[in-house]
């Protein structure tokens, strides 16, 4: 008896971290909230670091007419919480000032520029990951 709750008690603690993960292709085209309560846009692009898995940024785009002519911005993850009651992500900033960060023509603009990688967690106050 003492084994069947024993196996029941790590089968729901399994079943409770599987339901905190999330695909990444759920996670893309994801809207974005800003501390005013008003969409933002749109996740376009979760990006991996290859060598250990970890979310290294997202590209967040907006703006545009059928996806062309958007803005995108490279966010640090950690600026994001998820909130279920939205189905989507919060942000502790509004449009206004991440349209003040550096914009980019296009998502592969983004990962081209080694250097922005600092630039963009400078701008919105995270240590970078990879430090």
């Amino acid at each position: 008896m003492h084994k069947e709750s024993a196996e029941t008690i790590s089968r729901e603690l399994y079943v409770k971290d599987m339901s905190m993960l999330v695909a990444c292709d759920r996670v893309e085209g994801s809207k974005v909230f800003g501390s005013d309560g008003k969409q933002i846009g749109h996740i376009e692009r979760l990006m991996l670091e290859k060598s250990d898995g970890r979310i290294a940024f997202i590209i967040l785009s907006f703006g545009g007419f059928f996806g062309i002519g958007q803005d995108h911005y490279r966010l640090p993850w950690e600026k994001l919480r998820y909130d279920a009651r939205i189905d989507g992500y919060r942000i502790n900033m509004t449009k206004n000032d991440i349209e003040k960060a550096r914009r980019f023509a296009s998502k592969d603009d983004i990962v081209a520029h080694k250097d922005s990688g600092h630039k963009s967690h400078d701008y919105f106050g995270v240590p970078p990951y990879w430090m």
